[in-house]
């Protein structure tokens, strides 16, 4: 299928590795020239060089913490006039609730909620002006149904959720839409961090691990970087502007809901 977004312009926040990575692989793919951000730049320059040498578009790179001021200024400045923008960020670690203090609570809304919403005000006025735009925020199947030892991410992505929900209605007559995807378990540095620490409390190997939790999904296995990808790039295509405030899950069934 053809996206219709060749030509168009993407910023595809931490997507050196796991989820954005997989998310800018498609984008290019499909055409679209790119700004990639991660706070590494040497994996970060890599995959770029790699992006730019198979699928032939444009790609500028920026790294730093977008968690931080300054590096929200540096994006924001590099990504001016993208149509798209795919928002993303590592998850705050996992622990009981009597583990957390208000610090550990505001780093996780800096990460999962503040920086997201940072950089719709500062990008979807160049998307409305110009009458089409694509957002797209990689948060959780927590958001839907919320997982005991991730009670920071819950807390945070689902604030961000509510934001959404609200401003997604209020750009899409303007031919702005934005939209999350929630993944569940893919084969990320993220599941490895997961798995390793259920091998050590449980003091089982990793490959046990991760065995015990592929067994929960229904279909029985981790996502990939680029299945979840080719959903991204689809909601950022010509073909899904009538998809507005929707919390979309690629969790392999794994989260028991109705609707």
């Amino acid at each position: 299928m053809d996206l219709g977004i060749r030509g168009k312009r993407a910023l595809v926040c931490a997507s050196s590795k796991g989820l954005g990575l997989g998310c800018a692989e498609s984008l290019a793919a499909a055409g679209v020239d790119l700004v990639m951000n991660a706070r590494g730049s040497e994996a970060l320059e890599f995959e770029a060089a790699r992006i730019r040498s198979d699928y032939g578009v444009d790609v500028q790179t920026v790294a730093c913490d977008v968690t931080s001021l300054d590096g929200q200024e540096q994006v924001i400045n590099a990504a001016q006039g993208v149509d798209i923008l795919v928002t993303n960020a590592g998850g705050p670690p996992p622990g009981m609730w009597s583990d957390w203090e208000r610090e550990d609570f505001i780093k996780a809304l800096d990460a999962n909620m503040l920086t997201p919403i940072a950089f719709m005000k500062a990008l979807l006025p160049g998307m409305m002006d110009k009458g089409w735009g694509r957002v797209v925020n990689i948060t959780s199947q927590s958001v839907r149904a919320p997982i005991a030892v991730l009670g920071l991410s819950n807390a945070a992505r689902t604030g961000l959720t509510g934001y959404v929900a609200g401003t997604a209605r209020q750009v899409a007559p303007q031919g702005v839409t934005i939209n999350n995807l929630l993944p569940g378990i893919h084969a990320t540095d993220r599941a490895d961090a997961l798995d390793s620490g259920v091998s050590l409390q449980k003091n089982i190997s990793m490959e046990d691990a991760r065995a015990e939790r592929a067994a929960t999904i229904p279909a029985r296995r981790y996502g990939t970087r680029q299945e979840f990808g080719a959903a991204c790039a689809f909601l950022c295509s010509q073909h899904a502007g009538f998809i507005v405030g929707q919390n979309i899950l690629l969790d392999g069934g794994g989260t028991n809901l109705t609707m």
